[in-house]
C-alpha cells in the first residue's frame, strides 16, 4: 500500500513511519517543513512532501495525496489558541483533499467519547474530527485511545514526573476516575494493520484499550512498584480544579501548562472501551495485550538506555517562534543584539564537537547551573516550555529536535550547532557553536548568541540581561572548550562541565 502520514514529526508518527517501511509499504510524509524530517534514521526511505493542513484549497495538499491508498491522521493543534477551530479546519481540509485524490481509506487516532454535554473541549475536539472523517466518504477507520504509555509520550511524562517527585501527592478528585491504558506498542499494532485488515467499505470507530482498567491513582501506585519507589501516599482534595491542577502539573512536570490543560481536563472523565470489536479484524497477541506494568517497565528501559525513539517534546510546539536565524544583509536597519566569544582549543576537531552535541538535557549547559535553572523556572511561570523537556538521546541530535528551552534548527556535523530558542521572549533569540580553524590552524570553539528585540520591552531585555553574559557565556565557551581538551580521543561515554 502507499500511505501518507501526517504529523510524521511528532510522537506517534515517528514511531509509525518506520513501522509501515517494516511491513513493506511505501511511505509518503507529509510536513510544513520538510528540514524536520531531513536527519531523522529513515527520511532516505520514504517520499517527503511539504504542505499545510490548515491552509484551505493547498492544492499541495491535494497533490500529496494522489496515488496513495491510505492516509494516516496523526496530527492536532494540542496547546495552540482556539484548537477546536484549527483542528475543524485541517481536518475539513484533509478530507476534501482525500475525497479529491480519490484515497481508499482515512485512519485516525483519536480519544475517548465520553458524553457531549461534560466533554471536555479536548475531547469534544477529537471527537468533532472523527465524525468529519466518517463522514467525508471516505471509509474512515477512527482508534479510540485514553492514556498512551510509551518512552516519551506526554501522558507518560506526565505520570513519571508527578510519581517520582511526589512522594505524598495532594491530588484532585479526577485521580480516582477509571481509565483504560494501552501500550504505545500496541497502538502501533492497531495502527499498522488498519492499512490492510479492514474491508475497504468499512466506515466506524473502534475503542482501544489495554487489559487493565485502573484508576490515574492506582497507575501512580503501581508506577511507583515498577519503579522502584518506596509507596505513594495520594491524598484527594475535593477544592484541586482542573485548571489548579493543569499549573500544579506544569509546574512539577517538563509537560507546559498549554498542554498539560488539555490533557489534564480530558482526565476528568472515565476513559474505559465500550467495545474490543478491533480483535475480529485484528486479533490479539497470543500472549495478550500489553499490561499497564510491563508498559511501564518497558518505557523506563528505554530511558535507562537512552533509547527513546520519539518523544512528545519534538512535535512542533504552538506560539513558539519558528523563523529561522536571518542572514546579516536582512538585519540592515533593524537592531540586533549579539553576544560572541571564542576560544582556542587544544584538542582534536571531533573531541569538540562531541562536546557541542552533547549539550543540553542531563550533561547541562557548562555554566552557573543555577541561572539556567533559574530562567527555567522563570519560563515556565509565564507559561512557557522551561528547562525540563531535556533531550532524546544523550550524544545525538538533529534538525526539529527539542533541547530543552531550544529547538534545533541547524546542525552540521562535525560544524555547527543552531538552537532557537522557544522561552517566552521579547523576541527572538539563537545560540550558535562552531568547530573553525584560525589563520594559524588551530582549533576554535566560536559561539555566537543573537537577539532580536520586539519593541521597547525587547531593549530594556537584553540590557537586562546583558551585564550576567560574562558568566553565562564565557563561562560557557570556557568550559566547553575545557571539556574537550578532557575528553580522551575514544571517550563517548561522559561529555558533561
Amino acid at each position: 500500500m502507499r500511505c501518507l502520514v501526517t504529523g510524521a514529526t511528532g510522537y506517534v508518527g515517528g514511531r509509525l513511519v518506520p513501522r509501515l517501511l517494516a511491513a513493506g509499504h511505501e511511505v509518503r510524509c507529509l510536513t510544513r517543513d520538510p528540514r524536520r524530517l531531513r536527519d531523522v534514521p529513515w527520511a532516505g526511505r520514504v517520499e517527503i512532501v511539504q504542505g499545510d493542513l490548515v491552509e484551505e484549497q493547498d492544492e499541495r495538499l491535494t497533490d500529496a495525496m494522489r496515488d496513495v491508498d491510505v492516509v494516516y491522521y496523526l496530527v492536532h493543534a494540542l496547546g495552540q489558541a482556539a484548537f477546536e477551530d484549527v483542528d475543524r479546519l485541517s481536518a475539513l481540509n484533509l478530507a476534501v483533499a482525500a475525497v479529491d485524490a480519490g484515497v481508499q481509506r482515512i485512519v485516525y487516532l483519536g480519544g475517548p467519547s465520553p458524553s457531549e454535554k461534560t466533554a471536555s473541549p479536548h475531547l469534544r475536539s477529537r471527537g468533532e474530527v472523527a465524525d468529519i472523517f466518517l463522514r467525508s466518504g471516505v471509509p474512515t477507520v477512527v482508534l479510540r485511545a485514553a492514556v498512551i504509555i510509551g518512552s516519551g509520550s506526554a501522558s507518560f511524562e506526565m505520570l513519571r514526573y508527578l510519581t517520582e517527585r511526589l512522594p505524598v501527592m495532594i491530588t484532585p478528585r479526577w485521580v480516582h476516575n477509571r481509565i483504560q491504558p494501552i501500550a504505545i506498542r500496541d497502538v502501533l499494532r492497531y495502527l499498522v494493520a488498519a492499512a490492510t485488515v479492514f474491508p475497504v467499505p468499512l466506515n466506524r470507530a473502534f475503542d482501544i484499550g489495554g487489559p487493565d482498567v485502573l484508576t490515574y491513582a492506582e497507575m501512580m501506585r503501581r508506577y511507583a512498584v515498577v519503579a522502584g519507589l518506596p509507596r505513594r501516599t495520594v491524598l484527594p482534595v475535593r477544592a484541586l480544579t482542573p485548571w489548579l491542577s493543569s499549573h500544579w502539573v506544569g509546574l512539577v512536570t517538563p509537560v507546559p501548562n498549554r498542554i498539560a490543560r488539555p490533557l489534564v481536563g480530558s482526565l476528568i472523565h472515565e476513559a474505559v472501551c465500550r467495545e474490543h470489536d478491533i480483535a475480529a479484524f485484528v486479533p490479539d497477541p497470543h500472549d495478550g495485550l500489553t499490561g499497564f506494568d510491563l508498559a511501564v517497565r518497558l518505557a523506563l528501559r528505554r530511558i535507562r538506555d537512552a533509547d527513546v525513539e520519539t518523544r512528545w517534546a519534538n512535535a512542533a510546539l504552538p506560539g513558539a517562534p519558528s523563523d529561522p536565524l536571518p542572514s546579516d544583509p536582512a538585519w540592515s536597519g533593524g537592531t540586533v543584539y549579539r553576544d560572541e566569544r571564542s576560544r582556542t582549543v587544544e584538542a582534536a576537531p571531533d573531541q569538540l564537537w562531541r562536546v557541542i552535541e552533547a549539550i543540553g538535557g542531563q550533561n547541562g549547559w557548562h555554566s552557573f547551573p543555577l541561572a539556567w535553572s533559574v530562567r527555567g523556572w522563570l519560563d515556565r511561570l509565564v507559561g512557557g516550555v522551561g528547562l525540563r523537556r531535556g533531550r532524546r538521546d544523550p550524544h545525538r541530535l538533529y534538525v526539529g529536535e527539542a533541547l530543552d528551552f531550544w529547538r534545533v534548527e541547524e546542525i552540521v556535523p562535525g560544524e555547527l550547532l543552531r538552537l532557537r530558542a522557544e522561552m517566552k521572549l521579547p523576541g527572538q533569540a539563537w545560540l550558535e557553536m562552531r568547530v573553525a580553524l584560525d589563520q594559524r590552524g588551530r582549533l576554535v570553539y566560536e559561539q555566537r548568541a543573537v537577539f532580536l528585540p520586539r519593541g521597547l520591552a525587547g531593549h530594556l531585555y537584553w540590557l537586562a540581561v546583558a551585564p550576567f553574559h560574562a558568566v553565562i557565556f564565557g563561562g560557557m565557551a570556557r568550559d566547553i572548550a575545557r571539556s574537550a581538551e578532557r575528553l580522551p580521543l575514544t571517550e563517548t561515554a561522559d561529555v558533561s562541565g
